[in-house]
């Protein structure tokens, strides 16, 4: 049995190299649809839905609002310079959705200036590609789908974390065995 949630994003991005409209920068509002497995006994669910959504978010919040550019794109320093002639290229303080900074192998994060690098163009399907890596090592993901406009795309994946739980609320435990939000102790 799966345990299925939904995120919205809000980006802008192009297809730096691409001829056709994708090449002018665009805004898109992202779908992204999280699955996982995984089961507890005690609580008849595999993963509450709204802890789903509070891991994945705490992430993926740096692409909302966000510009999303290739790493060798000329847009990339022509839009940080004009940053950091308004002064906002180390944040502002009405800068308050982000999630902390990342670098992976695929993405760095720069939630200062609402900045996701890639290294490949942001597709649906690179879009897919980023969000696993970010999240394998956190949810049970089984599947991912995103879609964006008329594009969407999805990957299948084997299950490969066995996490500890709450046999109370279902919440991963922490380190030290005790759930973060019931406060059960593992004994």
């Amino acid at each position: 049995m799966r345990s299925i949630t939904t995120l919205d994003l809000q980006y802008a991005h192009r297809f730096y190299g691409f001829k056709g409209e994708a090449q002018y920068l665009h805004g898109h509002t992202g779908i992204l649809t999280i699955e996982v497995e995984g089961s507890i006994s005690g609580v008849n669910m595999v993963f509450p839905c709204n802890e789903i959504q509070k891991t994945a978010w705490e992430v993926l919040k740096n692409f909302d609002h966000a510009l999303i550019l290739r790493e060798d794109d000329p847009l990339l320093p022509a839009i940080l310079g004009v940053y950091e002639k308004q002064g906002i290229k180390n944040g502002a303080p009405t800068n308050t959705m982000k999630g902390p900074a990342f670098q992976t192998e695929l993405a760095t994060a720069y939630p200062e200036c609402r900045l996701v690098v890639t290294k490949e163009t942001m597709t649906v399907e690179g879009m897919i590609k980023i969000i696993y890596d970010l999240l394998k090592d956190k949810l049970n993901i089984v599947k991912l789908t995103f879609s964006s406009g008329v594009n969407k795309a999805s990957e299948d994946y084997e299950p490969h974390l066995d996490l500890n739980r709450c046999p109370l609320c279902g919440i991963t435990l922490d380190e030290t065995g005790a759930c973060p939000k019931c406060g059960y102790k593992r004994g």
